[in-house]
Order: structure tokens, then sequence, then C-alpha cells
């Protein structure tokens, strides 16, 4: 099953993302997400001017094959834009594979090990009343998981809280990034207060998740999840910049709040420490970062023998390809905990026609043979790239602050 086609698609329906289309010579065509926030064409270069030309003619059915090639062969390893290409080849691969098969991706991986896979949303507001009617909402909706975020007092803005309009959240902004200003203090005074008042409106019979999104020192998270320990959240995200693993050390000896961090890693050995060590609970690497399909079940399996469950990232910023063929790796392993899903905004769905569905709190990525994701070109080609960014923080002496 030879390669006769490999193009790279750069669309902004709805927000940026970069689409991968492999044709082999019987006419299937499989697609994969190679969406990197803020450094699209990056990506998109790297795989139109060095990885496509390489495809023609490789048998489309060596999908390891293809993964080591593509890894070993460049001799500059890992890092977020070689990792993000070579998954949007992976994820591909495995699609013309399954519709070759004719049978969804997670067959192919084992089978199905659960009915469907427990999703979170994001619930947020500018005030604590608005956040609870947004976790209302989604209570509606039928989640049994759901994120809070609120607006910090003091502060004239804050990362992750949506906007009044009832939009999908989209944190980037057009051009240059936006500059936020960011004082630990009041976080820190306000983030116990914040999860209380979650847990008196709604109760302890709904997960609860809080990101944190890297703002804090080890101790500083340290000493947050020990404030949070009485309302028992389901994790606290990213508490730490989590370049230096062993930083993690210092949080677990503070507190047994729950941790999950990943989302920025792009290869086994960015967790390999954090796992083995026990350092984590859930680890959040994406399909579409951690070199696809391939390399992200070798994470998980390396995170089954430590006790540390999934609980992938799945933002917005992640195209509806990326998502469905994390469903399909959620529906397969052993050690699933949970997955992000934040929805995409309109009109990615006249891009991306998907066959994955919610119910009750859980999502299903269907029986379509492939990922289960059929990707409209023309319908892209009607969006165009709209360069994007995600805030810059600073500090109130005005020097730049963790993301």
């Amino acid at each position: 099953m030879k390669i006769t086609d490999a193009r790279v698609v750069v669309s902004s329906p709805g927000r940026n993302y970069v689409t991968l289309v492999i044709e082999t010579e019987d006419g299937i065509t499989g697609i994969g997400d190679a969406t990197l926030n803020g450094r699209e064409l990056a990506v998109a270069s790297y795989l139109a001017d060095h990885l496509c030309p390489l495809l023609i003619g490789r048998d489309a059915r060596r999908i390891e094959d293809a993964w080591q090639y593509f890894y070993k062969g460049a001799y500059w390893r890992r890092g977020p834009v070689t990792m993000t290409a070579i998954a949007a080849i992976d994820v591909a691969l495995w699609d013309i594979k399954g519709k070759a098969a004719g049978m969804p991706v997670y067959e192919l991986l084992g089978g199905a090990a659960r009915e469907g896979v427990m999703v979170y949303g994001h619930a947020s507001g500018t005030t604590l009343e608005d956040l609870s009617e947004d976790f209302q909402h989604h209570l509606d909706l039928g989640y049994k998981a759901i994120r809070a975020q609120a607006a910090v007092p003091g502060l004239d803005k804050t990362y992750g809280i949506a906007p009044v309009d009832g939009k999908l959240y989209e944190p980037a902004s057009s051009n240059v990034p936006q500059e936020d200003t960011w004082e630990t203090t009041a976080y820190l005074d306000f983030a116990p207060k914040m999860m209380a008042h979650v847990r008196e409106q709604f109760g302890y019979g709904i997960h609860v998740l809080h990101d944190v999104h890297h703002r804090l020192t080890p101790i500083e998270a340290g000493r947050l999840g020990a404030s949070l320990e009485q309302y028992r959240p389901f994790w606290i995200e990213d508490p730490t910049p989590a370049e230096d693993q062993s930083a993690f050390r210092l949080i677990r000896q503070h507190t047994t709040t729950p941790i999950a961090v990943g989302e920025v890693f792009n290869s086994i050995w960015d967790c390999q420490q954090l796992i083995t060590e026990r350092l984590i609970d859930y680890i959040r690497t994406s399909v579409s970062h951690a070199g696809g399909i391939t390399h992200l079940r070798r994470i998980f399996s390396l995170a089954d023998l430590y006790g540390v469950r999934s609980g992938s990232h799945g933002a917005g910023d992640l195209s509806p390809a990326s998502f469905a063929a994390a469903l399909h790796v959620d529906m397969s392993i052993p050690n699933f905990g949970i997955q992000e899903y934040m929805g995409h905004r309109e009109p990615a769905n006249e891009v991306f026609k998907t066959s994955y569905t919610f119910n009750d709190g859980y999502m299903h990525p269907g029986d379509a043979p492939g990922i289960g994701v059929e990707f409209d070109e023309a319908a892209a080609a009607r969006f165009p790239f709209d360069p994007k960014y995600l805030p810059v923080n600073r500090r109130l002496d005005g020097s730049v602050h963790d993301w």
C-alpha cells in the first residue's frame, strides 16, 4: 500500500489548525493533526519541506517503521515541532490502516476496554456566582467531571475564563500576545475560597478539577494542594513548571491532593522520572504533541506499571482529528483516567465531520473505520490562517512570569 501523496493544509475554522493529508495508491486517505498552538507554521514547514517528500513511496501499513524512521533518522530528536509533525504522520497512518481494515482504530489497539470515555468540561466565571451558573450548565449537559476556574479578585484578567457571550473560550489573541498581570499571593488566598464555594453549592457527588497553569513554585504548589485537600479535588493540574521533574518531590511531601501534568510534554523522557517515582497521579500528554498514537501508548504503558492514569489534554487548540484519535487510545488502554473536552468553535464542524458522540458525561469515538473524522479541504480553504498567540504574564514588577 504505497503512499502517493502527502500534503499540509493550514486553515482557521474558528481557530488555527494544521492538517496532514496522506493518500495511498489504493485510494485511501488518512488525516492527522499537526497543530502546535502559536507555532503552527513551524510544524507546517517541517512537514511540507522535510517529511512529506520522504513519505512518497513508503508502505503506509508500516506504522512503527515510519515512526522510527522519522524519529531516529533526523538525528535531531524530540522537541514540540518534531514530535507534532511525527504525530500527524502516525495518526494519519493509523487512520489509513483502520479504513483499510474496515474497523475503528480502537479495535486495532486491542478493542474496547470500557463502554465510554469519561470527559470533563470547563466551567468558569468572572465571579463565583458566574462560575456557579456555568458549573450548573455543565451539570445539566450531563458532565460527571468539571474543571472550575474563576477570575482572581484584584487582577485585571485571569487566564481560563470564558467570555460572558456564551461562546467557547479561546485564549489566543491575534497578531501579538496579550500581556496580563499575575500576582501569586492573591491567587493562593482565592483558590481555596473558590473550591469551597463549588463544594458548598454542588456537594461532593461531582468530580471537580482545577488548573494552576504552571504558575507556582514547588513550595507554593504544596501549600495550595494542602489547602484544597478538604475539598477533595479530582486533581490540580500543572501546579509548577515541569522542566525540573524532581521539583514534584517537594509538592508530594506537602500534600495528598492528586497532581496532573504533561500537556506540554512531547516524549516519554519528559515524564519518565515523574512516572517511575510516582510524583504524579495523572499524565496529560496528548496524541498530537507526543508523537501520535504509537508513542502515546508507550507513555501510558509506562504509567500503567506505576499506577499513574491518563488524563490527556483536549483543549480547542487541538483539532477534532486529534480529539478523535485521543478517544481511540482512551477506549483501549487499561489505565485510563479522564479526558479533557473543551469542544471546538464553529465553523470547525464545516471542515471536520466527526463520528464521536457524547452521552451523559461519556464520549465514544464511534465505529466508523479509521479515526472517524472526514476532512473537507474545500471547506478548509474558505478559512485562511490567522496568526494568534497565547497571552504572556508579567508580575507586578513587570518581569515575565511563567505561562
